[in-house]
């Protein structure tokens, strides 16, 4: 029987996308430097000829700004420069256009208010610059007229200099000379009226160059509407030769040189099974770098959503304008520098420099900014388990089932897109899923949840209301002509909503309310994948940059689009509930910002050993630039990972911030019990060892809520002044206390694991054994090892009774870890509220305890009096790592009650163990050791 064409549609575009990619990335399907135009011109750009100088006398000095006028020498176009000097140690360099003929593209939504201003007051001025006081640590801005360049010194020191490589480049935009009449002379009278200066002369255009007002790219035409548009501007950072973040690349965590190769690449597209070691874009694009050396950690973040490129080198200073100002300032030239040049195809120069001086100052200057981690529900802490994808309820029901059978917790099983009824988002496959809600009940009342997800590509169908809805309504993006924009994606014809507009994320967030979003219930959640946008017939598999959003084009935004989508689903998690409960949204397509809406993870990876390792980096760098919550698919999503493989993918992800378990359509199936006895019981371990930590992990994602700071850390966040550690990328820090080393090589008889902290200890969490610090150290493994150390000096809440899910075991009690440092105190924190409501911000429900150690004591005190919260949990265990052999212990209650503690000592390894205190975990209290 010949199938019908329904049937076609999916069997066919699961052809193409497998055609896509072969065996690996067809890198045939996307962009180089030299083949986007604007990176190919803006590259063949030299350093030191700079025709940009500084109008001195349009200078204006208010409280909040300075205002000052470029203009390029060459073509006589002005440009506006602002800057403004931020609170918590930031300036801001707005640079536009003049008067351009039309607006340009400035970023909505990414930043979370306007930002406070410092004053500024000028120093000095001649002719040649100007100097002002920046008002905070002797800072020093220094503007040189010509060339125009600006310096941020502190002190003696050159902290970054804008514009010293005479990089700076904006692409002003025009009409086309076969648009008008040549008595227009190239827009001259645009720009006649934009000061008086007997240097200026009508505009000239540039020659027109390959690209710069239309462009193909294999078989797809690129109108350029608007012409060229680019911007670009350079910076240097004296003293530097490490910088990290720019994610998202399947690459190292230390950015490389790109001298004599391709820049590496910010444009979110959907890459079938990525290269490692490659600078390629990939899904999501933060456009921040984070400089550091042993004296200082700096920011720059680039707020453009348009297709963007960054070159980095590292050279001697000697030979630059930047050098010789250092070689009067500092009296050398042979201090070591980085060199970042951002370009991007539209839009306008904002750029945040956050001065630091400490990691976490810089973190918490970005979150100022952009914003913190959303705080996750507790559930979605827990393990995850995926595929693409699970046939119907029965298997559904049976792979439940399985998890309790075999003793292994779980908190989340996920629907990939065959559970909708032909691939129409919030529905339900008919036949498959006939009873969503008694599917949702079962799990509920195991006290588990489901995601299921909903992608931003709409199936073009007459008898799909949702699809009829965004028509009528008009909020589909256009194309050139004005029409809905349609591309092919795994509904086949598909329209995509503009989620940059207000009103359309609004009526998407409606969606989600119950009565809206047939058969869904509070326990489940939404993941937004091929977000892009993924266009399976479009340039580079997204979306035509002529596509228009209102009355910007897709170029200027399209890397903000996937935040947009989050944004939307988020808030109608949120509105379905009355604004009560927490959402929980994943997304694979994120930009700056993103933090604020949920989880991420690191695409289509496969199930290679590579694969496993780059995990690591690319989390560590998604951390840094503000985005916590993030984690590769364990196993690998393509191919098929051998047990050794599988078992050490399940120990590292146990220990990455997102557990999720997930393999693609074609792949065997995957459930943990399906490797043979003794694989099932390692990889139950690592599941377990997640589930005893998640007060530890709950406590880190609150902190990362309030504060900015990441939740998986690079070593050289605690340890800045450590050389060693500037590098590593294949151990991390959760919080600033667990060290983590996973196993990700094949074979691996023994990891070498580097303890930082001259003054440090740290303890094996399985074995409690001693390390000192400032090593490094081969340990053994077998396939049961996960390396992982407590740090001397901390305080580790952890729950040993683990059950079947994380809300089985929110009242169950609490073992406290305290592993002494060589001066025998430990601090730490305990951090408790209702694991899933916004009534820990509103309404103050919350517990958050200052655990401390010193002089023999141990104690627990409240860390926000003004907050309001019981439990029923209570400390049933304290073990102490390091400790001397006590004569007696006591515990002396807030009420004045005392009594004694039972006790053991095992002198072998020093670990001293409290038996049932039996004091509530809410409550003050002191134990005493004699």
């Amino acid at each position: 029987m010949a199938p019908s064409s329904d049937r076609m549609v999916p069997l066919l575009l699961t052809l193409l996308f497998l055609c896509l990619g072969g065996e690996a990335v067809d890198r045939s399907n996307f962009k180089t430097c030299e083949q986007s135009s604007f990176c190919k011109r803006q590259r063949e750009l030299k350093p030191g000829q700079s025709p940009y100088r500084a109008l001195l006398d349009t200078l204006e000095l208010s409280d909040s700004r300075i205002t000052l006028q470029l203009i390029n020498d060459n073509n006589k176009v002005r440009l506006l420069l602002e800057l403004y000097r931020l609170q918590g140690n930031m300036t801001r360099v707005k640079i536009n256009e003049l008067k351009p003929i039309k607006p340009r593209y400035e970023v909505p939504d990414v930043l979370i208010t306007d930002p406070p201003t410092e004053p500024m007051t000028l120093v000095a001025q001649d002719e040649n610059g100007v100097v002002l006081s920046l008002g905070v640590d002797e800072q020093r801005l220094i503007v040189n007229a010509r060339p125009f360049r600006l310096d941020i010194v502190e002190g003696p020191k050159v902290l970054v200099s804008l514009n010293s490589r005479g990089l700076l480049a904006f692409e002003h935009l025009r009409l086309r000379k076969d648009t008008k009449h040549d008595s227009e002379n190239g827009g001259g009278s645009e720009n006649e009226e934009q000061g008086e200066d007997e240097d200026i002369q009508p505009v000239k255009e540039e020659d027109d160059k390959p690209g710069m007002w239309e462009e193909t790219f294999k078989t797809h035409s690129d109108s350029k509407p608007s012409g060229p548009s680019s911007i670009s501007l350079d910076f240097s950072l004296p003293g530097v030769d490490n910088v990290y973040g720019i994610p998202e690349h399947a690459d190292t965590l230390k950015l490389k040189s790109t001298d004599g190769g391709e820049p590496y690449r910010l444009y979110n597209l959907d890459v079938f099974q990525y290269e490692l070691n490659n600078l390629m874009a990939l899904y999501g694009a933060v456009p921040v770098i984070i400089s550091h050396n042993t004296e200082r950690t700096m920011g720059l973040f680039w707020l453009n959503a348009a297709e963007t490129w960054v070159d980095i080198s590292s050279s001697s200073t000697g030979n630059t304008v930047l050098g010789k100002m250092m070689d009067l300032v500092q009296g050398s030239n042979e201090a070591p520098h980085t060199n970042i040049r951002w370009i991007s195809e539209s839009g306008i120069i904002d750029v945040f420099v956050m001065f630091g001086p400490r990691p976490n100052d810089v973190f918490a200057q970005y979150a100022s900014l952009t914003g913190t981690q959303a705080f996750p529900p507790l559930s979605t802490l827990g393990y995850h388990q995926c595929r693409w994808n699970y046939n119907d309820q029965v298997d559904v029901k049976a792979v439940d089932e399985g998890f309790d059978e075999y003793d292994i917790p779980y908190d989340f099983i996920w629907l990939d897109i065959e559970h909708t009824d032909g691939k129409r988002y919030f529905t339900w496959d008919p036949n498959k899923f006939a009873q969503p809600k008694k599917m949702l009940q079962g799990l509920m009342d195991k006290r588990r949840n489901m995601v299921a997800i909903v992608d931003p590509h709409i199936k073009v169908d007459s008898g799909y209301k949702i699809h009829n809805d965004i028509r009528s309504k008009s909020f589909y993006v256009k194309n050139k002509d004005g029409g809905d924009y349609e591309g092919w994606c795994w509904p086949g014809s598909s329209g995509y909503p503009d989620f940059s507009n207000p009103e359309m994320r609004t009526w998407w967030a409606s969606k989600f309310a119950y009565d809206q979003y047939e058969g869904s219930m509070e326990n489940l959640y939404t993941w937004n994948d091929m977000n892009e946008p993924s266009v399976f017939n479009g340039p580079e598999v997204t979306m035509h940059k002529d596509a228009t959003h209102g009355s910007w084009e897709h170029r200027d935004l399209h890397n903000i689009y996937g935040l947009y989508v989050q944004m939307a689903t988020s808030e109608g998690l949120i509105k379905r509930s009355g604004g009560t409960e927490r959402p929980f949204v994943l997304t694979r397509a994120f930009f700056a910002g993103s933090q604020r809406y949920g989880a991420v993870w690191t695409g289509d990876n496969a199930a290679e050993w590579g694969h496993l390792k780059v995990s690591i980096p690319m989390c560590l760098s998604l951390g840094l630039v503000g985005i916590s919550f993030c984690g590769a698919d364990v196993g690998g999503f393509f191919k098929h990972p051998g047990t050794e493989l599988l078992v050490r993918w399940y120990q590292a992800g146990a220990y990455q911030p997102f557990f999720r378990a997930h393999a693609h359509l074609d792949t065997p199936r995957r459930e943990p019990w399906l490797f043979g006895p003794d694989n099932t019981a390692l990889i139950r371990e690592a599941i377990r060892q997640r589930y005893t930590l998640l007060p530890y992990w709950y406590q880190l994602f609150y902190n990362a809520h309030r504060t900015g700071q990441p939740v998986m850390r690079a070593l050289w966040i605690e340890f800045p002044e450590e050389p060693e550690t500037f590098a590593i990328e294949d151990e991390y820090l959760l919080g600033r206390d667990l060290l983590v080393h996973p196993v990700t090589d094949e074979g691996a008889k023994g990891v070498t694991v580097y303890f930082p902290g001259k003054r440090e200890v740290w303890y094996d969490v399985h074995t409690f054994q001693k390390h000192k610090g400032a090593q490094n150290l081969y340990i053994p493994v077998t396939m049961s090892s996960i390396p992982v150390f407590q740090r001397g000096g901390s305080i580790i809440s952890r729950k040993d009774r683990v059950r079947r899910s994380s809300a089985c075991m929110e009242n169950d009690p609490y073992t406290l870890y305290v592993a002494l440092n060589p001066q025998g105190t430990a601090e730490g924190e305990i951090y408790i509220d209702d694991f899933h409501t916004f009534n820990f911000e509103k309404e103050k429900q919350f517990i958050h305890r200052r655990l401390h150690f010193s002089d023999n004591t141990l104690s627990s005190s409240n860390l926000d009096p003004d907050s309001k919260f019981t439990t029923a949990a209570w400390i049933e265990k304290v073990i102490i790592l390091g400790a001397s052999r006590p004569t007696s212990i006591s515990m002396k209650t807030a009420d004045g009650t005392e009594s004694d503690v039972e006790f053991e000592f095992d002198s072998a390894t020093s670990v001293l163990t409290l038996r049932k205190p039996g004091v509530n975990a809410g409550a003050d209290w002191t134990v005493l050791l004699k």
